[in-house]
């Protein structure tokens, strides 16, 4: 008797694990379906990659996600939880060959030097390629649920639905980037850099906020040309530019102006620290050396600056900085203009008189 009824409970608890599993799985693909919708919604790279994070937390409710796309110099990296960096780090160094870790652009957080991080076994990661030809993505996760058969279908699905929104994204934003990126240097063209003017003059006038442009020319370029080619005098504009887009903040704007001639906008910056930017880069490009082939090339470059007036009126902020520019060639090149002015307070002039004597 007691066997019988041990044997029908058996049978009873399998019945309803099946059962429960079936109504698990019905609920997991109403979610499934739910989160593909969405996804279809999505304008952005990171709102695709988040309502993917959620649908897999949802699901999975997992302990640790990662959605790295590869970039051209090196991944984005969308990252849950953050105290993991660390260890994940390791990881995407290796599997996508990268050497240095400053190559990795975090998505959804800023990360700081004391910040505390704590280690995982990776014995129980799992990871999904992805690949379209314009994407090549990796998803790294640590399930907090049983994995079931079945999870890997809705995984598959949703990351099916990712891939295909994450390459369409791309699509649209190659497009948009043609429209407004010069392509050999990479900074924005004339058109864009004229678009980005009026809105920031606009801001800085209703803000009644400083803005300033600087100009710069590449001086002899025609020589460079001349002597290395074509292809050493298109790897120093790229190089320059580099150099320069490292040295300026984030809300700074460079665009290619024309030939080798550039032209950037400074927010929230009067003319004084204008010119003395202008000549901390003039500085650093004449201590570039650009290798190409077997040659060394240095190139210099000189600056005009000049500031919005009350008027406003974006004609003369540009016609400005190009009679500067105009000035500082004249002036004997690789030089800022108007010129930077040190000024001293009073008890620093005191001393010097005093030293002098």
């Amino acid at each position: 008797m007691k066997q019988a009824l041990s044997r029908l409970s058996s049978r009873m608890a399998t019945m309803f694990s099946m059962v429960f599993k079936v109504a698990e799985r019905q609920a997991d693909h109403k979610k499934l379906t739910h989160h593909i919708v969405e996804l279809n919604k999505k304008q952005s790279s990171i709102e695709i990659i988040n309502e993917v994070a959620l649908c897999l937390k949802d699901i999975l409710n997992y302990r640790l996600f990662a959605f790295v796309v590869k970039k051209e110099n090196g991944v984005d990296i969308w990252l849950d939880p953050r105290m993991y960096k660390k260890s994940l780090e390791d990881i995407i160094l290796k599997d996508f060959c990268i050497e240095n870790r400053e190559s990795l652009n975090y998505l959804n957080h800023t990360f700081h030097p004391d910040e505390q991080e704590e280690k995982f076994n990776l014995s129980d990661l799992i990871f999904y390629e992805l690949k379209e030809e314009n994407c090549y993505s990796r998803i790294y996760m640590l399930p907090q649920e049983q994995m079931y058969s079945y999870h890997d279908e809705v995984v598959t699905l949703i990351l099916q639905g990712c891939s295909s929104a994450l390459s369409r994204q791309a699509k649209i934003e190659n497009l948009k980037s043609a429209a407004v990126i010069d392509p050999l240097t990479g900074c924005y063209n004339r058109r864009e850099f004229e678009n980005q003017l009026k809105r920031n003059i606009a801001g800085a006038s209703r803000h009644k906020n400083d803005l300033s442009v600087f100009m710069f020319d590449l001086d002899h370029f025609k020589t460079i040309n001349d002597t290395y080619g074509h292809l050493a005098g298109d790897k120093v504009l790229q190089e320059v530019v580099l150099l320069v887009q490292k040295n300026m903040r984030t809300g700074d704007i460079l665009a290619r102006y024309g030939g080798e001639e550039f032209i950037a906008i400074l927010p929230a910056t009067n003319k004084a620290k204008a010119m003395e930017l202008a000549d901390r880069l003039r500085i650093k490009i004449s201590n570039k050396q650009v290798v190409h082939n077997d040659d060394t090339i240095k190139v210099t470059a000189s600056f005009g600056v000049s500031e919005l007036d009350r008027c406003a009126d974006m004609t003369k902020i540009i016609q400005d900085a190009d009679t500067m520019l105009y000035r500082a060639k004249l002036n004997g090149r690789n030089t800022v203009m108007p010129g930077v002015i040190k000024i001293v307070s009073n008890k620093e002039s005191e001393r010097r008189k005093k030293h002098s004597i």
